[in-house]
Order: C-alpha cells, then sequence, then structure tokens
C-alpha cells in the first residue's frame, strides 16, 4: 500500500515512521525542506517539498496511486482543502484530516471526512482520567454510535461466562486483560478476579450494560 502524509511535523514524522515499520511505501510532503531533518538519514520514503493542497506536490508524492492520506500540517484550512481534493478528485480510498478546531471537525466529519480533533479528544481523555468511573470509555467509533470502554470484572460476575455478558448486537466483549496479557475471549471464557474486560457497546445501550455490571 502507498501512503501520502501531508505536513512534516511531529505527527507526521512520527505516522511515516509508523507506516514504514508496518511495511508500506510513504511519501511526505512539507512546505519546509528543513522539516525532513526529522526523518532522520535512515528515512526509506519519499520526501517533497510543497504546499499540502497543491496539485503539482500532490501529483508528485504520487497522489494519484495513493491508498491512503493523511493531512496533518499545522493549518486546518489546508488539511480540509487538502483532504477535500484527495477523496472528490483523486479519489484516494481512505482519507484522515486533523484538525485543531472541534467544530470545524465535527461539521467535516457529517461530510464523509475522516477528521481527529486532538484538543477535544485530549480534554475527554484527560476528564476520563480524573474522575473515577467503573466503566471506563477509551475510543468512540464511526458516527459516535459505538464506544469501546473498559471494566473491571464486578465480583459477582468472577466465575461467570462471556456469554452471560454478551447482548447480540448491542455490547459485545471483544478482549479480556488478565494478569497484564489481553486475549480474545470465546463465549464459553469465564471472568476471573481482577480481569479487565473491552467492550464494544451502542451508545444507546450503556444503561443496559450498567445494570449486568451490577453499577
Amino acid at each position: 500500500m502507498r501512503i501520502l502524509i501531508l505536513g512534516c511535523g511531529r505527527a507526521g514524522t512520527g505516522l511515516a515512521h509508523e507506516m514504514i515499520l508496518r511495511g508500506y511505501e510513504v511519501s511526505v510532503v512539507d512546505k519546509d525542506p528543513q522539516s525532513f531533518k526529522r526523518l532522520g538519514p535512515g528515512f526509506k520514503g519519499k520526501t517533497v517539498v510543497g504546499i499540502a493542497f497543491d496539485q503539482q506536490a500532490l501529483l508528485q508524492a504520487g497522489i494519484e496511486r495513493a491508498d491512503g492520506l493523511a493531512a496533518v500540517t499545522v493549518s486546518d484550512e489546508a488539511n480540509v482543502v487538502a483532504a477535500l481534493t484527495a477523496r472528490d478528485i483523486y479519489h484516494v480510498p481512505r482519507v484522515v484530516a486533523r484538525l485543531y478546531d472541534p467544530n470545524q471537525a465535527e461539521i467535516y466529519k457529517r461530510m464523509g471526512i475522516q477528521t481527529i480533533a486532538p484538543i477535544a479528544w485530549g480534554v475527554q481523555r484527560i476528564a476520563d482520567l480524573l474522575i473515577y468511573s467503573q466503566l471506563e470509555p477509551v475510543f468512540h467509533i464511526g458516527s459516535g454510535d459505538v464506544d469501546l470502554v473498559e471494566s473491571e470484572v464486578p465480583h459477582l460476575l468472577v466465575g461467570r461466562s462471556v456469554n452471560d455478558l454478551t447482548v447480540p448486537g448491542e455490547i459485545h466483549i471483544v478482549a479480556i486483560t488478565r494478569s497484564g496479557k489481553t486475549f480474545l475471549p470465546t463465549l464459553a471464557t469465564r471472568f476471573g478476579e481482577r480481569d479487565v474486560i473491552h467492550l464494544a457497546v451502542l451508545t444507546s445501550s450503556s444503561k443496559r450494560l450498567k445494570e449486568l455490571l451490577g453499577a
């Protein structure tokens, strides 16, 4: 797969190295040629000097053959324009834009652009960590209708099976962490003391989950 990254700041640099480690072909675009020094001398990808939404730079970076594009420059406007260009003109299958303005991020998300709003996500995550809750929100999937949550197994469920906590179409246990190791359970897997369960749950079913957990 070919991945195009727009912006060679800390996020772009980290993402470029991560995708290289995963075996992908990577091209990085940035208007400042000095920014590519962050990638290090051993970087195996391609670098292109240019503005994120400039079509000449995008073509040079290989956008016509790209399987995915991440717009992570310091400019929300540049990221939006680049993401829309990639999606609507070059039909890149997977496009993600980082937007610092959470309101703008939500608007473009509704338009079909996958957005990451680090400030909003960070504030929510810090609040979650400061306030104890038996159900720990980890991630909101897609439109926000499905949550990934964590919970330590309550005493009343120890010895019970995964099937007892599964509600088809509403609540599914996707993994269990036991003694520092995480594994995928079957419906017959039984809960142990101090297990941490990782669940996918419909937002509308969160009250039902709390009832099943005895919260």
